[in-house]
C-alpha cells in the first residue's frame, strides 16, 4: 500500500501506478459522495472519472499541509457535483426560508426530533433531505454520512467552520419545522 505522498509524487511523475493507487483508494468514497448528490449511477461515474481527471491535471495544486489527499479529492468533487447540478436544476429560492430565524429551536429540540426511531418519520426525514437544495444537501452528506469534520468541510466548499455551523443549524432547524408540520 503506498502513501498518500508516494501516491502524489507517481501522478506528478505520470506514472500510471500512481493514479492506479489513487483511484483504488478513493474512488469508492468520491463516488459515494457524489451517488448520494446524483440518482443516475452512469452521472455518478461520469463525475467521478471528471473528479479524477481534474486531480490529475491539478495534482501540482495539491498541498498535503491544507489537507488529506481524499479531502481534496471532496474538494474537487465538491464543486463538480454542485456545477452539475446547477445546470441540471433551476435554482428555487424558498420563501420560508426566511422565516428560520424567527424562532429559536434548542439543540436538544432538534436532536429530540431527528433521533427518533420512528420508520415513517425516518421516511419522511429522508424525503425532506431529497428536496433541500442541492448546496444544503451536500453540506449534510458530508457530515452526517460522511462524518467530515467541519474544518475538513470548510476547506472542501470554501466555507468558514462558523459560517459552515451556522448554515448546519439552519438546515437542521428547516428540517425541523417540517417535520413538526406533519
Amino acid at each position: 500500500m503506498q502513501t498518500e505522498k508516494q501516491i502524489v509524487e507517481a501522478v506528478k511523475d505520470g506514472r500510471r501506478e500512481g493514479q492506479d493507487a489513487m483511484i483504488a483508494a478513493f474512488a469508492p468514497h468520491v463516488f459515494a459522495l457524489i451517488a448520494r448528490q446524483v440518482p443516475d449511477a452512469m452521472d455518478a461515474q461520469e463525475l467521478t472519472q471528471d473528479t479524477f481527471l481534474k486531480a490529475f491535471r491539478n495534482i501540482d495544486r495539491y498541498d498535503a499541509r491544507q489537507s488529506s489527499l481524499g479531502t481534496w479529492l471532496c474538494r474537487i468533487a465538491y464543486h463538480l457535483t454542485l456545477d452539475f447540478l446547477k445546470r441540471r436544476r433551476p435554482v428555487i429560492v424558498s420563501l420560508e426560508d426566511s422565516s428560520v430565524w424567527q424562532t429559536y429551536i434548542s439543540d436538544e429540540e432538534l436532536e429530540s426530533e431527528f433521533s427518533t426511531g420512528n420508520e415513517q418519520r425516518i421516511e419522511r426525514l429522508q424525503e425532506l433531505v431529497q428536496q433541500l437544495p442541492d448546496e444544503e444537501r451536500m453540506l449534510l452528506t458530508l457530515y452526517y454520512f460522511d462524518d467530515h469534520p467541519l474544518s475538513e468541510i470548510a476547506f472542501i466548499t470554501g466555507i468558514g467552520e462558523k459560517a459552515l455551523a451556522n448554515r448546519l443549524y439552519r438546515i437542521r432547524k428547516k428540517l425541523y419545522k417540517k417535520l413538526k408540520a406533519l
